[in-house]
């Protein structure tokens, strides 16, 4: 009797390992789900710099010529896509462009341009201008959904 005792198996059972694996499942898909919280949060910081870097970018250039970057119609900010392309190298290392992936409240209109994930600029006749974005969520003070940077500050 005692020998068989003895001679029992010594290990997990398939029941055990599965509730193990189980487990550490739940635990990875939260920690996934935070971490995508984390992400877009980071988008919309970045997002919130980038204008405030461009906004400073205007303001430099408007107190050298006494006027913003004219653009007569809304356009999309990218390396050469507006006139804004003359803030590079003078006051801005290289033009922003908005994080990827886009927010899904990111779809909205700015300036009379769809946003897409994008900064918009207008400047009709160089006395001021709007540029358009879009935050997927809360951040810093601000609520997720399209805003505007022009020289009184960001809306």
């Amino acid at each position: 009797m005692k020998t068989l005792l003895r001679n029992k198996n010594k290990g997990f059972t398939l029941i055990e390992l599965l509730v193990v694996i189980a487990i550490i499942g739940l635990l990875a898909s939260v920690v996934l789900l935070a971490l995508n919280s984390a992400r877009a949060k980071s988008r919309d910081a970045k997002r919130l710099a980038d204008v405030r870097q461009l906004a400073t970018a205007l303001e430099l250039r408007y107190n050298d010529y006494n006027a913003y970057p004219t653009q007569a119609a809304a356009a999309v900010i990218t390396t050469g896509g507006t006139t804004l392309a003359d803030l590079v190298p003078s006051y801005v290392g290289a033009l922003p462009t908005s994080p990827a992936p886009a927010e899904a409240n990111c779809t909205g209109t700015g300036a009379s341009q769809t946003l897409n994930n994008s900064y918009v600029y207008l400047s009709a006749n160089g006395s001021t201008y709007t540029l358009s974005f879009c935050l997927g969520g809360v951040t810093g003070g601000y609520g997720g959904g399209t805003h505007s940077v022009s020289p009184a500050g960001i809306q």
